[in-house]
Formats: C-alpha cells, sequence, structure tokens
C-alpha cells in the first residue's frame, strides 16, 4: 500500500471526526429534526451538523482551499489553491428512513494547466461499516490497505449493475425508462440503493460491474469517479464522452462492459 499524502490523512481525519455523531444521529432517526430542502428532497440536522464538522476541519487545515459543499454551496478561497468538494450525507433519504446505506464523499480538486481542474484525492467513508474507499492519482483505488480492481466479467449476461432511478422532481423519467428497456434485458441484474458514491465505490470494488444515473451533483461523483479510474475503470458521458459534469451523465464499468453499456445507452437516447 502506498503511503497517504498529507491531503489525504487531512481528509481521513475530518470525515473520522464527523462519522461518531452521524452514527449517533441514525441510530436516534426517529428523533431528527428534519426541515423541507425541496419536492421529496430533505436534509436532516445530522446532515447539517456532518457538513459543519468537515467544513470546520478542514478549514482548520488549509485555510486558504475554497469548499464546494452540498448544503453551504461555494465557499471561497484562493484560485490558485485546491478546493475541497464534499457532501457530508450521500444517501439522506436511506438515512432519514432507517436504511443502512450511505457515505461521506470528499474529493480534492486541484489546478492544473490551462484552467482546468482535475481531482487528485477522494474518500468515500461510509460510518456504520467503517469502509474507507480512497483514491490518488496515480496510486490506485484502495478498501483500507487493500487494493481494489474493478470487475473483470467482459459479458454483460454475468452483469450486476447499479443505477438511481428518478423520482418526484429529479431527474427525466422519460430517458432513464429508455435506457432501463435497453440494459436490463442483456444484464444479470440491476440495483438502485440510493448513494451515488457508494455505487461508485462498489464499482471500484468490483461489486458492481457497471454503473449509470443523471441529474447528479459534483459533490456526489467527484470522489467516486477517482475511485473508478484509479481501480482500472472508466467514466464517460452517455455518448462516451468526457463531459460528464456538465452533461451530468455518469457511465462507469471496466474496459470491455463500458463500451458495451455504452452502445446500448447511446442506441436507447437516439
Amino acid at each position: 500500500m502506498p503511503s497517504h499524502s498529507g491531503i489525504f490523512t487531512v481528509i481521513e481525519r475530518a470525515a473520522r471526526k464527523a462519522a461518531p455523531r452521524l452514527r449517533r444521529d441514525f441510530n436516534e432517526v426517529q428523533h431528527l429534526q428534519v426541515s423541507r430542502k425541496g419536492p421529496a428532497d430533505f436534509v436532516s440536522m445530522a446532515d447539517k451538523r456532518a457538513e459543519q464538522t468537515l467544513v470546520d476541519e478542514l478549514r482548520h487545515a488549509r485555510p486558504d482551499w475554497a469548499i464546494l459543499a452540498e448544503e453551504g454551496g461555494e465557499l471561497a478561497g484562493d484560485p490558485s489553491k485546491p478546493r475541497f468538494i464534499i457532501d457530508p450525507l450521500d444517501g439522506t433519504s436511506n438515512f432519514l428512513h432507517g436504511l443502512p446505506h450511505f457515505a461521506m464523499s470528499i474529493a480534492v480538486e486541484e489546478p492544473v494547466a490551462s484552467g482546468k481542474r482535475e481531482v487528485t484525492t477522494a474518500l468515500v467513508y461510509q460510518p456504520l461499516t467503517d469502509e474507507s474507499f480512497w483514491a490518488e492519482k496515480g496510486k490506485g483505488a484502495w478498501l483500507q490497505d487493500q487494493r481494489l480492481r474493478v470487475s473483470s466479467r467482459r459479458d454483460l449476461s454475468e452483469a450486476l449493475i447499479a443505477t438511481g432511478i428518478p423520482f418526484l422532481g429529479h431527474g427525466d423519467f422519460a430517458q432513464w425508462s429508455r435506457i432501463f428497456g435497453a440494459v436490463a434485458p442483456e444484464v444479470a441484474g440491476i440495483r438502485r440503493f440510493g448513494a451515488a458514491s457508494l455505487d461508485l465505490a462498489w464499482v471500484a470494488a468490483g461489486r458492481f460491474d457497471g454503473y449509470w444515473e443523471s441529474s447528479l451533483q459534483p459533490w456526489d461523483v467527484a470522489a467516486g469517479m477517482l475511485l473508478v479510474r484509479e481501480a482500472g475503470g472508466f467514466v464517460t458521458d452517455f455518448r462516451g464522452g468526457d463531459k460528464m459534469i456538465d452533461r451530468s451523465e455518469f457511465l462507469a464499468a471496466n474496459d470491455a462492459l463500458q463500451s458495451k453499456l455504452h452502445k446500448l445507452v447511446a442506441g436507447a437516447l437516439r
């Protein structure tokens, strides 16, 4: 296992600082104060507390870095420095319904040539199972100290595929239905577990063979995309290009299944 960078130590420490309260709140889920954030979209006090803990820890360690957070939006920083992209509770609906499938997602995005930025460090942390999926660019993807590799399956007929399903106020039902209709008859199964960061982490770990979803935000996917790539997989938009964030389209798998899924998805959208 490669040694951790100093910045990975920072984000892991922040996640582990926020985790105990999140676990306690989950165990008391029936008492949580919940406010409506939008149609069928709820944010809990647990979510806000976890984000504040992450922001406090990250700001203490890197006070001049910007932070893009789900609840707090963009917190200003030096534009020439990296920024943190955080989702303190991915899988809020699962959390509020007592379903033990949610995670914290933290990514570090650094400026590179031509004014572009790229994610170089990623952590998806599942507080209930204490699973730490992490990656640093060029160092591979890991679950604790175990190297991760994407699935080696080559045939769609053996593949288990993850997705996200549109719901009230979110997503394109017609588009999703067309894609589902094209993919489902070709694969061994489709799962919808409700936490995009964990879906991508599980693709990196070979638990899922592929994944597609749209209408996601950068904090949902920034860490997970680096995990998949560092585990030897590919992430593209639905057309096979690199405009995942611009189009809010995400398709992930190993090399063989990526091309096959892309053909199915692209065909469904014609």
